[in-house]
């Protein structure tokens, strides 16, 4: 399936988190063996450098351009998915650096992967770029609300790290069409 394919878009992230997770440890397979307790951020690294090995083995870089999308970050203020955290209310992205997260470990961990890679992957790196986007959420209007009882419930569980379209997804969309165009590959060289 994927031999014939002139692009390949990766991602992974969203689920890596500490809040996805049982307080940051949770059990993983590896090959035959299941770990009981490994931290995230080991278990991710682990999972791209697997996800690594298994581009340089099997994609013929000659053929198949391969994307990677980093991590989307998100945007809950006074708790978190699971907890009361909201976003409601946000109408404008911020403008102010100083009020943006550290970039993630988990992107560190991409990037030194990356480089060590033989296939050339162009990296989408759209965490920065989803930072200053705390605007474009869902938040409480995932859905259509038949009821106030219902609405009112929905503010006790905002959607704050989905995004709404149009909108940020589009940008990636963009980029990704840019980057074809600049370098790609098969079908895509020009």
């Amino acid at each position: 399936m994927y031999h014939d394919a002139d692009v390949i878009v990766f991602n992974t992230g969203h689920w890596w988190t500490h809040e996805k997770t049982s307080k940051g440890e949770d059990y993983y397979q590896e090959g035959n063996y299941v770990h009981p307790r490994l931290k995230v951020l080991e278990a991710y690294k682990r999972a791209i450098t697997t996800w690594a090995r298994w581009v340089d083995k099997n994609i013929d870089c000659n053929r198949t351009q391969v994307f990677f999308r980093g991590y989307s970050v998100t945007h809950f203020r006074g708790g978190q998915w699971n907890s009361g955290g909201q976003c409601h209310k946000e109408t404008e992205p911020i403008f102010n650096e100083t009020y943006l997260a550290k970039y993630p470990s988990k992107m560190r961990a991409l990037d030194y992967v990356l480089k060590e890679m033989k296939i050339p992957i162009v990296y989408m790196n759209i965490s920065r770029l989803t930072d200053f986007r705390k605007d474009g959420h869902p938040s409480i209007y995932r859905m259509e609300y038949k009821t106030a009882k219902e609405q009112t419930a929905a503010e006790h569980a905002q959607d704050c790290s989905h995004w709404c379209l149009p909108g940020v997804p589009d940008t990636w969309n963009e980029l990704l069409y840019a980057s074809l165009l600049k370098t790609g590959r098969g079908s895509w060289k020009i």
